[in-house]
């Protein structure tokens, strides 16, 4: 713009304004797109769980949920310009929605580790769900010697709430945090997807079998104190 009317600057004449104004590079957040609704949730799921910061509370917490799983492409990373705090702004953020029909993978940790990481193919129906629930929950919950009062968290989604799972959960007295939907900043596991999409990253994959394996590696390298850190962090009010 400056061109078109006879000026000319440099790039790093760009750079040093910006800095000059707080402004410095970052890569873009993503962020699932929100509607209303989901907003009105969230901050009634904020308002539900507030007051609740007992520690040993969220250390019995075993948190999960599902990543998508796919090779790193140009639409996974972008670099903006922000100021510090303005990382959640709508602008400099990538939103992202549902993935449908990809390799996904589901995961689970507690302060004390990560749990199971099982990969499905393609769509994961609430039959799935409950196969994963049946094979992975409680050894997950022996592995990392989670208390007798642990509370199991998921979120909202149809397949998760779903009347077959439900039936399972009840009849293996599971207990269910309450969980408010679409809340992308509440789940501590997201830190940890961020930490192992970072590490899988780095090591560079070139096909969907190496990436399955490379993260299955990754994840089981991720240490215990990273865990515990993230319940800890977990702060809704």
């Amino acid at each position: 713009m400056l061109e078109e009317t006879g000026t000319k600057v440099s790039i790093s004449t760009v750079k040093r304004v910006l800095y000059r104004h707080n402004l410095k590079g970052h890569s873009a957040r993503k962020k699932p797109l929100l509607q209303n609704r989901h907003k009105k949730k969230t901050d009634y799921g904020l308002q539900l769980h507030k007051g609740i910061k007992i520690i040993l509370f969220w250390r019995n917490v075993l948190w999960s949920d599902d990543t998508k799983l796919g090779l790193f492409g140009h639409n996974d990373h972008r670099y903006l310009w922000r100021k510090r705090g303005y990382a959640c702004k709508l602008k400099n953020t990538i939103p992202t929605v549902k993935h449908v029909g990809a390799s996904i993978m589901w995961g689970c940790f507690a302060a004390g580790g990560t749990g199971a990481l099982p990969k499905i193919d393609g769509i994961m129906r609430m039959e799935n769900y409950v196969d994963i629930l049946k094979q992975h929950l409680k050894t997950s919950v022996r592995k990392l010697k989670l208390g007798h009062k642990w509370v199991f968290q998921m979120n909202n989604n149809t397949k998760h709430t779903s009347k077959v799972v439900a039936k399972w959960l009840k009849d293996n007295k599971v207990k269910v945090l309450e969980w408010p939907s679409q809340s992308p900043d509440l789940n501590p596991i997201n830190n940890l997807w961020a930490e192992l999409k970072k590490r899988v990253r780095a090591r560079r994959p070139t096909n969907r079998t190496q990436l399955h394996q490379l993260c299955h590696k990754e994840w089981a390298k991720i240490h215990p104190t990273y865990c515990e850190k993230l319940p800890e962090m977990f702060d809704p009010s």
